[in-house]
């Protein structure tokens, strides 16, 4: 059985005002043009297929015309929700999806409430253990976020995903080729910081233990650099379908292709590329050599930032660092050496975390842990904010 393992389209998504969704819809149509070519049984969409829970319009159509290339094509696809994902949303469409030949899940589910996905191919049958998504909010009822510290409710929290995982697993079949695909951070994955960082720390980075060694292959989603995860069953991230921010400037995006047969772990997947339509860059220069450094990406095809160190501000350099470049060059950033000497008071912006912020807040000057609830509620607003403000700029 051959499949391709994909993840974290991010559609929707903005970068300081630019709308990603072009490009996300240029890679898109490789991907299935790629299908198409290799053969392939089926598709493996390992969340946040969205940038936000309400996506624009032209986001969903996007992906919708994706999926039906797939039914044209006579593929059949397996997606489920990320953490940029409306999990009730994907539920409530799941019945008109499985028209266009795609099976959806959006909240994590046990076995007998469906968590484990069974979807016959030309080459024989396929089992999913499908997880979601699953937030804190979902798995920790009201009374564990009153009765528990902080410890407390990161251990249950972690107890119910071993569950959840292990309860799947169970519904693995001889009959069948059995894949784990889950949208999760493992302890020791490489991040991009272009994540959800909430989601990726502390209550949400789980041992790579807690994934079941009877899986043929594990799909993850959610860390955007593409990468194996060396545990007993092959594991990997796909990585985001394009470089979504500087963190991930250059590096090369793509999918993975498995074959895997009845029995046997699959075989080392080939991770395959594809094009960048609008490539992500970082210049790094002086004001003594800005000039020579930005000339050779006039022609650039897609997006800059400028890191430019000097020794103090410079008026207009802004405009100037623009001109040669025009609208390529999204963000300029000035590092000044007096800056970086305080360490205790400087703050890299690729590095800050309104998260860790809020929460130093409240013990700092409150002397206490906020709530997780209030936390991800935190995020939220932050993020909701954010978009907003990148989206007019």
């Amino acid at each position: 059985m051959r499949l391709i393992h994909t993840s974290d389209w991010h559609l929707g998504r903005h970068l300081k005002g630019k709308d990603r969704t072009p490009e996300i819809e240029f890679a898109l149509q490789e991907l299935l043009r790629q299908a198409k070519e290799l053969e392939v049984d089926a598709v493996l969409i390992a969340g946040d297929i969205f940038e936000t829970p309400n996506p624009p319009s032209d986001a969903e159509r996007v992906a919708y015309q994706f999926f039906e290339g797939l039914r044209n094509a006579k593929i059949p696809a397996i997606a489920i929700a990320g953490n940029h994902d409306s999990a009730s949303r994907f539920d409530g469409i799941a019945n008109l999806l499985s028209l266009a030949g795609v099976q959806i899940l959006g909240k994590p589910r046990r076995v007998n409430q469906g968590g484990l996905i069974t979807q016959k191919t030309l080459n024989g049958k396929l089992r999913v253990a499908a997880m979601p998504f699953a937030s804190e909010r979902r798995l920790l009822t009201v009374e564990n976020l009153w009765t528990m510290d902080e410890l407390q409710q990161i251990q249950h929290y972690r107890d119910r995903v071993d569950y959840l995982l292990k309860n799947l697993a169970g519904g693995f079949q001889d009959d069948s080729v059995n894949i784990l695909m889950a949208h999760l951070t493992i302890d020791g994955a490489r991040l991009a910081n272009s994540e959800a960082r909430h989601h990726t720390k502390e209550t949400y980075a789980l041992a790579g233990q807690s994934l079941p060694a009877e899986a043929q292959y594990i799909a993850l989603g959610h860390i955007h650099k593409s990468q194996e995860i060396p545990i007993a069953a092959p594991t990997y991230y796909s990585g985001s379908l394009i470089q979504v921010d500087f963190g991930e400037a250059e590096e090369d995006k793509g999918f993975y292709l498995i074959d895997v047969e009845l029995g046997s772990p699959a075989k080392k997947p080939e991770f395959i590329s594809i094009p960048c339509q609008k490539p992500l860059n970082i210049v790094e220069c002086e004001l003594s050599n800005y000039e020579e450094k930005l000339e050779p990406q006039r022609n650039h095809p897609g997006y800059l930032k400028v890191i430019i160190n000097l020794q103090t501000p410079q008026m207009g350099l802004a405009d100037k660092i623009r001109k040669i470049c025009g609208d390529k060059v999204l963000q300029i950033e000035p590092r000044f050496p007096e800056v970086e000497s305080k360490q205790e008071k400087s703050v890299n912006r690729e590095e800050f975390d309104p998260v860790e912020e809020f929460k130093r807040y409240f013990q700092e000057e409150l002397n206490t842990t906020p709530p997780l609830a209030v936390v991800a509620k935190f995020e939220e607003l932050y993020k909701e904010i954010k978009e907003n403000q990148d989206a007019t700029a």
